[in-house]
Protein backbone atom coordinates (compact mmCIF):
# COMPACT_ATOMS: atom_id res chain seq x y z
CA UNK A 1 0.00 0.00 0.00
CA UNK A 2 1.35 3.43 -0.89
CA UNK A 3 1.17 6.49 1.34
CA UNK A 4 -0.28 9.67 -0.15
CA UNK A 5 -1.60 12.07 2.48
CA UNK A 6 -2.78 14.50 -0.21
CA UNK A 7 -5.32 11.95 -1.42
CA UNK A 8 -8.25 11.22 0.86
CA UNK A 9 -7.18 13.39 3.77
CA UNK A 10 -9.15 16.44 4.87
CA UNK A 11 -7.80 19.80 3.72
CA UNK A 12 -6.95 20.71 7.29
CA UNK A 13 -5.41 18.13 9.60
CA UNK A 14 -4.66 19.02 13.23
CA UNK A 15 -1.18 18.09 14.41
CA UNK A 16 -0.75 17.69 18.15
CA UNK A 17 2.52 17.44 20.08
CA UNK A 18 2.72 14.83 22.83
CA UNK A 19 5.50 14.09 25.28
CA UNK A 20 4.47 10.41 25.11
CA UNK A 21 3.01 9.60 21.69
CA UNK A 22 2.69 5.91 22.56
CA UNK A 23 0.50 6.65 25.58
CA UNK A 24 -1.52 9.18 23.58
CA UNK A 25 -2.23 6.59 20.86
CA UNK A 26 -3.62 4.14 23.39
CA UNK A 27 -5.54 6.74 25.36
CA UNK A 28 -7.10 8.53 22.36
CA UNK A 29 -8.27 5.16 21.04
CA UNK A 30 -9.79 4.08 24.35
CA UNK A 31 -11.26 7.44 25.36
CA UNK A 32 -12.36 8.95 22.05
CA UNK A 33 -12.60 6.00 19.64
CA UNK A 34 -9.76 6.98 17.28
CA UNK A 35 -7.96 4.16 15.45
CA UNK A 36 -4.29 4.22 14.59
CA UNK A 37 -3.61 4.47 10.88
CA UNK A 38 0.15 5.05 10.58
CA UNK A 39 3.17 5.00 12.86
CA UNK A 40 6.78 6.06 12.30
CA UNK A 41 9.29 4.98 14.95
CA UNK A 42 12.89 6.18 14.95
CA UNK A 43 15.93 3.95 15.35
CA UNK A 44 15.78 4.47 19.13
CA UNK A 45 12.23 3.11 19.33
CA UNK A 46 10.58 6.50 19.90
CA UNK A 47 7.34 7.12 18.02
CA UNK A 48 8.04 10.37 16.17
CA UNK A 49 4.90 10.59 14.04
CA UNK A 50 1.55 8.82 14.02
CA UNK A 51 -1.83 9.34 12.42
CA UNK A 52 -5.22 8.39 13.81
CA UNK A 53 -8.65 8.34 12.21
CA UNK A 54 -12.21 8.74 13.38
CA UNK A 55 -14.60 8.10 10.50
CA UNK A 56 -13.38 10.63 7.87
CA UNK A 57 -11.30 12.78 10.26
CA UNK A 58 -7.54 12.48 10.63
CA UNK A 59 -5.25 13.79 13.37
CA UNK A 60 -1.48 13.72 13.44
CA UNK A 61 0.48 13.08 16.62
CA UNK A 62 4.11 14.11 16.81
CA UNK A 63 6.76 13.66 19.46
CA UNK A 64 7.31 16.90 21.30
CA UNK A 65 10.73 18.46 20.78
CA UNK A 66 13.08 18.74 23.74
CA UNK A 67 12.06 21.59 26.00
CA UNK A 68 8.40 21.40 24.90
CA UNK A 69 5.84 22.02 27.63
CA UNK A 70 2.37 20.72 26.97
CA UNK A 71 -0.73 22.84 27.66
CA UNK A 72 -1.52 20.87 30.83
CA UNK A 73 1.86 21.64 32.38
CA UNK A 74 1.44 25.32 31.49
CA UNK A 75 -2.06 25.50 32.95
CA UNK A 76 -3.49 26.82 29.69
CA UNK A 77 -5.31 25.72 26.56
CA UNK A 78 -3.85 26.68 23.21
CA UNK A 79 -6.59 25.41 20.92
CA UNK A 80 -9.78 23.38 20.86
CA UNK A 81 -10.37 20.54 18.42
CA UNK A 82 -14.01 20.16 17.41
CA UNK A 83 -15.06 16.63 16.43
CA UNK A 84 -18.49 15.45 15.28
CA UNK A 85 -19.68 12.08 16.58
CA UNK A 86 -22.90 10.11 16.06
CA UNK A 87 -23.86 9.72 19.75
CA UNK A 88 -22.36 12.38 22.01
CA UNK A 89 -23.76 10.89 25.23
CA UNK A 90 -22.25 7.47 24.57
CA UNK A 91 -18.99 9.14 23.55
CA UNK A 92 -19.01 11.18 26.76
CA UNK A 93 -19.47 8.04 28.88
CA UNK A 94 -16.44 6.38 27.23
CA UNK A 95 -14.27 9.49 27.62
CA UNK A 96 -15.28 9.85 31.26
CA UNK A 97 -14.56 6.16 31.96
CA UNK A 98 -11.12 6.56 30.37
CA UNK A 99 -10.28 9.40 32.75
CA UNK A 100 -10.75 12.42 30.49
CA UNK A 101 -10.72 15.71 32.37
CA UNK A 102 -14.34 16.80 31.90
CA UNK A 103 -14.70 20.54 31.30
CA UNK A 104 -18.41 20.61 30.38
CA UNK A 105 -20.98 17.81 30.32
CA UNK A 106 -23.22 17.10 27.31
CA UNK A 107 -25.62 19.96 26.72
CA UNK A 108 -28.06 20.88 23.96
CA UNK A 109 -27.01 24.18 22.41
CA UNK A 110 -29.31 26.75 20.74
CA UNK A 111 -27.50 26.25 17.41
CA UNK A 112 -28.76 22.65 17.17
CA UNK A 113 -25.79 20.70 18.52
CA UNK A 114 -25.34 18.61 21.65
CA UNK A 115 -21.80 19.17 22.91
CA UNK A 116 -19.34 18.42 25.69
CA UNK A 117 -15.75 19.49 26.30
CA UNK A 118 -12.79 17.56 27.73
CA UNK A 119 -9.03 17.80 28.06
CA UNK A 120 -6.97 14.77 27.06
CA UNK A 121 -4.13 13.18 29.04
CA UNK A 122 -1.69 15.97 28.11
CA UNK A 123 -4.10 18.90 28.27
CA UNK A 124 -5.28 19.30 24.68
CA UNK A 125 -8.88 20.57 24.62
CA UNK A 126 -11.51 18.61 22.66
CA UNK A 127 -15.14 19.52 21.99
CA UNK A 128 -17.32 16.65 20.82
CA UNK A 129 -20.54 17.54 19.03
CA UNK A 130 -23.62 15.76 17.73
CA UNK A 131 -25.96 17.42 15.24
CA UNK A 132 -29.51 17.35 16.61
CA UNK A 133 -31.41 19.70 14.32
CA UNK A 134 -31.00 22.46 11.78
CA UNK A 135 -31.51 25.91 13.29
CA UNK A 136 -31.50 29.13 11.23
CA UNK A 137 -28.55 31.25 12.40
CA UNK A 138 -30.81 34.24 13.10
CA UNK A 139 -32.61 32.18 15.78
CA UNK A 140 -29.46 32.06 17.90
CA UNK A 141 -28.08 35.49 17.04
CA UNK A 142 -25.71 34.74 14.17
CA UNK A 143 -25.77 35.72 10.53
CA UNK A 144 -24.39 34.12 7.38
CA UNK A 145 -21.72 36.28 5.76
CA UNK A 146 -21.46 35.88 1.98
Amino acid sequence: MSYNPAAGFPRIMPSLRYEDVSAALVWLGRAFGFTEHLRWTDEGGIIRHAEMRLVNAVIELSAAPEGYRNPKSLGEVCQTLVVFVDDVDNHYQKAQAAGANIITTPEDKPWGLRQYTVDDLEGHRWEFSQHLRDVPPAEWGAQIME
